[in-house]
Order: C-alpha cells, then sequence, then structure tokens
C-alpha cells in the first residue's frame, strides 16, 4: 500500500538528513500529548537548570507573566484563550460578532482545502462576511486573507491560492536544526513577511473597524496556556501610528501559531510588565516563547469550560461555519523500526483522536446552546495521495477539490440539529448557505 502524505505525521530521514520521499507533518500539528510522553522527568532536568546556556532569557514570574503586555502595545491586544468571561467582553464589544463565524483549523499543506472552499464559495456569490474568524495553525495562515477580503476583494483568494498551490517544502523549512527544534523555519518566516505587507495590515484594520474581528491562537509556552490575539486591533495600531512593532507582532504571532513543538521553532515576542521588584515599578522587558496553537486545540471555537459545559457562554452568532483542514478517519500504513516512523504514526493517530474529541464537544455546545453549526472536512469524497512534502500536485488537487465542493453547495454538513432550535428553518442554497443537510 503506498504511503500517505496527507496524514498528520512526521517522517524525516535521519541518516543522510535527506526529505526526499519522506512524509512532512506539516503546520500546526498539536503534538504536546506525544512530547510530554517522550520528555525528561523534571527531575532529570532539575540539574541543568543550575546552568544557564549565554542565549537565555531573561527570568520572569508567574506574576509577571498575568499581567505582561507585547512590547509597546496596550494589553487589550490579546487575551488568554481559557478565559471564559475576557472572551465573552471581547465577543461582546464587537457589533458585528452577531453575523456568521468562519473557524479555520490546523492541517499543514491540508490548509489547502481550505483556500480552495474560500475561493469556491467567492465564486459562488454567497460567501457571507464573516463577523468573527478564528485560525489556529495553517489557519492562522488563511484567515487574514480571508477577513480581509471584503475590501481587497478577489486578490484575498488570489494570494491564498498562491501560498496553497504555488509552494514547496523549500518554502517552509529547512532540516538542520535550531537549539530548539528539528528544523529552522527561515523561509516560512520571510514568505509571511513578503505576504503580511502594510497594505494588509490596513486591510484588515479597516474591517475591525466594521466591528467584525480576527482572532488567532497561540500557545504560551511558559504558562501552558492559550493565548488568542486580536489581529484586527494589532493592525488598527500600525494603520493608525505606523508603529513598526504591531507589523511585527501581526507576523510574528502566525509564524508562532503554526510552530510545531520540537519540530518548528517557537517564537520570541518581546513583552514587559511591571517589575514587582523594582521600587520605581518600572516595566521589566522579557521575552515570551510561543508556538503551534493546535497544541490546545485543533481549532478555536471558544474556550474549553465553556464547550465541555462547565461554564456559560453566550455567542452573539446562531451560526458558524467549521472548516477542519484534515482527515478524521484511520489509515493503515506499516510503520518501521525506527523512533522517528512509530512517532509519527503514533502522532497521527493521537490527532486523529484529539480532532474527533473536539468536534465532539463542539457539537455538544452547539446542541445545548441552539447554534447552527455546519463543518467542513476532507472526507472519502478526495482520494488523493501525495508522497513528498508540500506536494504542489496533491495541494493542487485539493484546492480544486474544497473549490469544487463549495461552488456547488457540498463543502458544510450541519452537526446535529440543536433540538432548541429544531423548529428554526434551514436555508436553502438560495439564501446564502453553502451546505449539504443531513
Amino acid at each position: 500500500m503506498p504511503k500517505l502524505y496527507n496524514e498528520p505525521s512526521l517522517r524525516i530521514a535521519w541518516a543522510d538528513r535527506s526529505l526526499a520521499g519522506r512524509r512532512w507533518s506539516g503546520l500546526g500539528r498539536p503534538l504536546a500529548g506525544v512530547l510530554v510522553a517522550l520528555t525528561l522527568s523534571q527531575g532529570a532536568l532539575a540539574g541543568e537548570r543550575t546552568k544557564k546556556p549565554a542565549d537565555a532569557r531573561p527570568d520572569y514570574t508567574a506574576a509577571q507573566a498575568a499581567t505582561a503586555r507585547p512590547e509597546g502595545l496596550p494589553a487589550s491586544v490579546r487575551i488568554a484563550g481559557d478565559d471564559v468571561s475576557a472572551f465573552q467582553a471581547l465577543i461582546d464589544g464587537a457589533p458585528r460578532a452577531a453575523d456568521p463565524w468562519l473557524v479555520l483549523s490546523g492541517g499543514g499543506e491540508n490548509g489547502a482545502f481550505a483556500a480552495g472552499l474560500l475561493a469556491g464559495w467567492s465564486e459562488r456569490g454567497d460567501r457571507p462576511d464573516f463577523g468573527v474568524i478564528t485560525g489556529v495553525s495553517t489557519g492562522a495562515l488563511i484567515a487574514p486573507f480571508a477577513f480581509a477580503a471584503p475590501t481587497i476583494g478577489a486578490k484575498a483568494d488570489a494570494a491564498l491560492k498562491a501560498n496553497y498551490t504555488e509552494i514547496s517544502a523549500a518554502d517552509v523549512f529547512e532540516f538542520g536544526g535550531t537549539p530548539d527544534s528539528l528544523t529552522d523555519t527561515w523561509p516560512l518566516k520571510e514568505r509571511i513577511g513578503r505576504a503580511v505587507t502594510p497594505a494588509l495590515l490596513k486591510a484588515v484594520a479597516a474591517e475591525h473597524a466594521k466591528g467584525r474581528r480576527l482572532l488567532i491562537a497561540t500557545t504560551q509556552v511558559d504558562s501552558e496556556r492559550p493565548v488568542l490575539w486580536d489581529m484586527g486591533a494589532i493592525a488598527q495600531r500600525n494603520a493608525e501610528t505606523g508603529d513598526p512593532r504591531a507589523l511585527a507582532l501581526f507576523r510574528a504571532i502566525i509564524l508562532a501559531s503554526t510552530a510545531v513543538p520540537g519540530v518548528f521553532p517557537p517564537v520570541a515576542i518581546p513583552a514587559e510588565a511591571k517589575d514587582g521588584a523594582n521600587d520605581g515599578g518600572k516595566d521589566k522587558s522579557f521575552a515570551e516563547l510561543h508556538d503551534d496553537g493546535g497544541a490546545m486545540a485543533p481549532f478555536y471555537l471558544a474556550p474549553a469550560a465553556a464547550l465541555e459545559g462547565e461554564a456559560r457562554l453566550r455567542l452573539p452568532t446562531d451560526r458558524v461555519y467549521l472548516v477542519v483542514n484534515n482527515r478524521l478517519e484511520p489509515e493503515f500504513q506499516m510503520a518501521s523500526r525506527t523512533t522517528l516512523s512509530v512517532l509519527g504514526r503514533t502522532m497521527s493517530a493521537a490527532i486523529k483522536a484529539q480532532t474527533r474529541a473536539a468536534l465532539a464537544l463542539s457539537k455538544g455546545y452547539a446542541e445545548r446552546t441552539g447554534l447552527d453549526l455546519r463543518i467542513a472536512l476532507i472526507d472519502g469524497r478526495f482520494a488523493k495521495t501525495s508522497e513528498k512534502p508540500f506536494d504542489q500536485a496533491y495541494m493542487k488537487a485539493l484546492f480544486a477539490h474544497g473549490e469544487a465542493l463549495a461552488r456547488d453547495g457540498s463543502a458544510f454538513v450541519q452537526a446535529r440539529p440543536p433540538a432548541t432550535a429544531a423548529s428554526r428553518p434551514i436555508p436553502s442554497e438560495t439564501t446564502g448557505s453553502v451546505t449539504a443537510s443531513r
């Protein structure tokens, strides 16, 4: 049976450091659960903590982390992604949050699915101007263009098509490693720098001013908590003041959200907080480490406590479109007796299980609250596979697949109809629904 590249697994040739004929996990794989099992015990690391490498970050405390803000920007440009009250306040402060939402998952090169879906939806002519768009991992690369589309028009879809059909592995990473990862993502960093321009931020700021919100999730490595960034507020800061730190932060957040732990390097984000040890109370500067937003969840709809029913949360919208850039069904492939092969296959199973669990929680939340949740994912209708990382033929085919599904209205399936909304009519395809109801 041929090897499948489009599932989330990691295959790196170790002996000759060649990537030829191997698979790559791509962007945005939540590896935390697997990495925990492979990490040395805290006791084993205790001795190492007595020695600081020359490039060690300045120390900071949990209290300072709790009050930190990005350097030069207000603390309000982000919230803790697991803080239900803060999330409620953020969306209640968005005038357009009652409009449909778009939630974009991680999935590496499989982001071509969402990119094609959005293009096909535009061609169909009934794509909403989503009130809120959230992105995790590869979804973080897509979200700004989806958000800015009402301002920049067809350029948004064209940029996404280029980003997901004209790249190769060399545009994403270089094998060779850094002190904290197996690879170096300087090619991706440069590509983000070319794509995320002041003009794009100006468009994002314009849409933010209309009351829409663009939210991207990262994982704060030191605090082990999700962080949700208000990208429109950051863009607005750049558009109004020309502050280059806002542009740099916008780019850094996107890069961080795609940073697979241990595989891609984490991103250092300059921060500052009051130095309680200093009588003058002046700010202490330090660097936070952020990586893959998918380490906490494969997509971001709401804080976990709300989805699990442990806390109450009222979403202003009554409809959410969720795009899962992944397959969920098990796929057979023999693993070789190597660490990376076994790790890759186990990660694949873990990620699919995590995604299924996240979908179950989201469907449960939708049923309890009357939310009309509509889900698109890569299913049996797409059978193409790939033998190499970021294979253009594969990504082009997946883009075309998503585009075709959106054009003919069969991209989304309504989740189990919520009991509280059983009497609500399901809009037909002629009234703005791109869905296939079950």
